[in-house]
């Protein structure tokens, strides 16, 4: 008979809900049984959708309650290291959104909490587990292009964020880039030495508010020899652009845009196909539900969860170097923001 966990989810926004949905009609294996959020309409809305049967107006209810197993932390990024290191003391196995935090000092504050506790966290880097990228990272793996030599990574929004996102986002590299960050890492299989970035203001001129930038490329260098060149944009007219490109000595690998459906047409006027699937939430769906269930099943089975404290550590260093390659306009080692 397999076991079933009993999962507390704090934060009922839009991810949390995409978290609670999965968890009530594609998981079998866990169960939310109490849902919070400091907005209460949010989470007795979340509970009602999603047949949650407890609702609280405090988190410590949750991290106090016996009967749960697991937190799920959906909350804003800002309150990710306290409510790990709170959730880390109370027992509590832990999935949190990325990041942990955008400061160094409370990642580590966070870690060593988890690992004082010896509970399991893991951090939601999502595009790990979409089905493509894991075809790209398992044929890179199985020799099947030779030796890896490069890796490029397409990673472009639909339409910016507001301005108010933007000034507490703590930027594109440590908002959008860092998805593409641990994507390269989990390709390429090694550690990154330098960071090169480049970039600007070509969309929304008003982030220079939030001294943010909209267009970014990044270089990677690898310590395995590696390179990897990452392209960010905070518009596509056409959608959500998310591909990869890995190059090895025996050949290529391809990942291309997700579509609604694989139908093209031609005529006088050319060969015309489905624009991307237009934002996050579409585009990753199987992911979102990969990427729990590889955590209930590590709760469950008691084995290693697949991208850890550290996986996500390493993401914000990338990114924090990458901020000071672009205003020092120069390489940057990692060595030096750590």
């Amino acid at each position: 008979m397999t076991t079933q966990i009993s999962v507390g989810l704090i934060g009922a926004g839009r991810i949390g809900r995409v978290h609670a949905e999965n968890l009530a009609f594609r998981i079998t294996e866990a169960k939310v049984i109490s849902v919070f959020d400091i907005a209460s309409a949010a989470a007795e809305q979340c509970a009602v959708d999603y047949q949650i049967p407890n609702v609280t107006t405090d988190y410590r209810t949750i991290l106090a309650d016996p009967q749960v197993d697991a937190v799920i932390i959906c909350s804003s990024t800002d309150t990710h290291a306290q409510f790990i290191t709170e959730a880390a003391q109370a027992g509590k196995h832990i999935f949190c959104e990325k990041p942990i935090a955008l400061d160094l000092t409370e990642i580590d504050q966070a870690l060593v909490a988890v690992d004082q506790a010896k509970i399991k966290l893991q951090v939601g880097f999502n595009r790990r587990f979409d089905p493509n990228f894991q075809q790209v990272h398992d044929a890179i793996r199985a020799g099947e292009i030779g030796e890896l030599r490069l890796v490029h990574i397409i990673s472009r929004d639909p339409a910016p964020p507001p301005l108010s996102y933007a000034k507490i986002s703590g930027g594109i590299f440590l908002d959008m880039t860092i998805h593409d960050f641990d994507m390269a890492r989990y390709l390429v299989g090694s550690e990154v030495d330098e960071i090169y970035a480049s970039g600007g203001l070509m969309v929304e001129p008003s982030f220079a508010e939030a001294n943010d930038i909209d267009t970014a490329v990044v270089t990677l260098k690898f310590k395995n020899g590696v390179i990897a060149t990452i392209d960010n944009c905070r518009q596509a007219a056409y959608g959500y652009d998310q591909r990869v490109e890995a190059f090895g000595s025996k050949g290529n690998l391809i990942a291309n845009n997700n579509i609604p459906h694989q139908v093209t047409r031609s005529d006088a006027n050319g060969v015309h196909a489905a624009k991307p699937l237009y934002f996050f939430l579409e585009r990753y769906t199987q992911a979102y539900v990969n990427e729990l269930r590889s955590f209930i099943d590590a709760v469950v089975n008691d084995t290693p969860v697949p991208v850890t404290g550290l996986d996500a550590r390493v993401p914000v260093v990338m990114g924090l170097a990458a901020w000071k390659s672009y205003r020092e306009n120069r390489p940057v080692k990692l060595s030096e923001v750590e």
